[in-house]
């Protein structure tokens, strides 16, 4: 795609927040440049004149760094070395009235769904043509392609459909497409991502469709591991575990937020599943895809977590041993369902209880990375990091898992796949020797 314009019109764009909002910003970026405008993600060299920030509003931490992103860009403004500031993105939408108020430099606020009207202020037009083309932001080879926008779920602590509105899934033929593009521009890696990626088809097809989706976007040429995120434990569609089985493309990893454990926990929840349900899913995934990977997270200190709450959750972990576990401290929201409650759990118990639960993750984590050593693993490259190679196996999704340091004083490719033989193991990282012509070990 041809690029006209001068550094004077360069537009950056600065992403806050998870993968949802990078692809949001990879497309303004297509659709900018596709209008003929100069702009970029994320510039070091500050020479553009005009800033567009993406902004996160999930959690108090998050809405933070947005605040103070746009605070130092508003900054930049009035001294002169940018002209423009625009907010888009999820805290813009959740309090754009406020923020108007409190921050009335910047030129203007859009919301989540507001990229035809963002692109105006640019005298650019919404390029129906460039719909499944997207210019990536991170390495070529893998690529985040997000299947629907917003949710339709009533979890009491979740401010998402605030932010994002109901539930919307994208045309099968136009996932495919992109993914086509795609593995023309190198992506043999998909990370299909969504609010709830489950939920997949039921506005288009009138039931869950993901299954299929993940069958078609397997057959697309180039595109070696499809990965999925942020299923939606009630009501799980298990005929997508049919399509993991059966394709080997399809990875055996399931990136699962059960948020708790206590049934009573998850009933002041609103999550639609108990403890004795969950644990009757995760056997029926593990019975069907032998050996998967499943990451999950869960909250510390929701309201109404006791003492006994908790411990029920650290012996669910125990038992269930996940491959991958992450732990937010409850984040008290406005105009969610907990907000009504009492936020009854001090921060700093939250905190001691986030921080045992990962510890007891680091155990298992280290116990079931040391049962890796000696077996060799298909690996995907990464990146270079000194004078090592890092990569990733079919466990591992990109920034938030494990990570291989390869050992080997060949050139690799990045985006290319290897064999690597486990030599050594720490809580959350492997490292290996290259080996050529290895019979690999292809469940996690």
């Amino acid at each position: 795609m041809k690029t006209k314009g001068n550094a004077k019109r360069r537009v950056n764009i600065v992403t806050l927040g998870c993968s949802k909002n990078l692809v949001d910003s990879e497309v303004l970026l297509t659709q900018l440049r596709g209008n003929g405008i100069d702009a970029v993600h994320e510039s070091k060299t500050d020479d553009a004149r005009v800033v567009v920030i993406n902004t996160c509003g999930f959690v108090e931490n998050a809405k933070q760094e947005s605040i103070d992103t746009i605070l130092r860009y508003v900054d930049a403004k009035e001294e002169g070395i940018v002209d423009k500031v625009y907010v888009t993105g999820c805290l813009s939408q959740r309090y754009k009235d406020d923020l108007e108020k409190e921050i009335p430099n910047v030129d203007a606020w859009f919301g989540t769904r507001d990229l035809s009207r963002l692109l105006k202020v640019f005298n650019a037009n919404y390029r129906h043509e460039l719909v499944g083309e997207r210019i990536l932001t991170n390495p070529a080879h893998y690529a985040y392609l997000k299947i629907s926008e917003g949710c339709d779920r009533p979890c009491s602590f979740c401010a998402i459909p605030l932010m994002r509105g109901g539930h919307i899934s994208r045309p099968m033929e136009e996932l495919v497409l992109e993914a086509k593009n795609l593995a023309r521009q190198g992506t043999k890696e998909l990370l299909l991502i969504a609010q709830d990626s489950t939920y997949y088809g039921l506005d288009l097809y009138k039931k869950r469709n993901l299954a299929e989706l993940l069958l078609r976007l397997s057959d697309v040429a180039g595109i070696e591991w499809i990965r999925l995120h942020y299923a939606f434990p009630a009501g799980f569609p298990t005929d997508v575990l049919n399509a993991m089985a059966e394709r080997p493309n399809i990875c055996n990893y399931l990136d699962i937020p059960l948020q708790h454990a206590s049934t009573k926990m998850l009933q002041l929840m609103r999550r639609g599943i108990t403890r004795e349900k969950t644990e009757d899913l995760l056997r029926i995934i593990r019975a069907k895809v032998p050996g998967i990977a499943i990451r999950t997270t869960m909250i510390t200190g929701h309201p109404g977590e006791t003492e006994q709450d908790f411990q029920e959750l650290l012996d669910f972990v125990e038992r269930s041993r996940f491959d991958r576990l992450g732990v937010f401290t409850y984040s008290h929201e406005d105009n969610t369902h907990s907000y009504s409650m009492a936020n009854d759990v001090p921060d700093d118990v939250k905190q001691q209880r986030m921080e045992t639960l990962m510890e007891l993750q680091e155990r298992i984590s280290l116990e079931l990375n040391r049962q890796k050593i000696g077996n060799t693993f298909k690996v995907m490259v990464d990146r270079k990091e000194g004078g090592n190679y890092i990569g990733r196996t079919e466990a591992d999704s990109p920034e938030v898992d494990n990570e291989v340091v390869i050992e080997t004083n060949e050139y690799l490719r990045i985006g290319d796949f290897v064999n690597v033989k486990i030599t050594d193991s720490s809580e959350f990282d492997l490292s290996g020797k290259l080996v050529r012509n290895a019979q690999v070990k292809s469940q996690t």
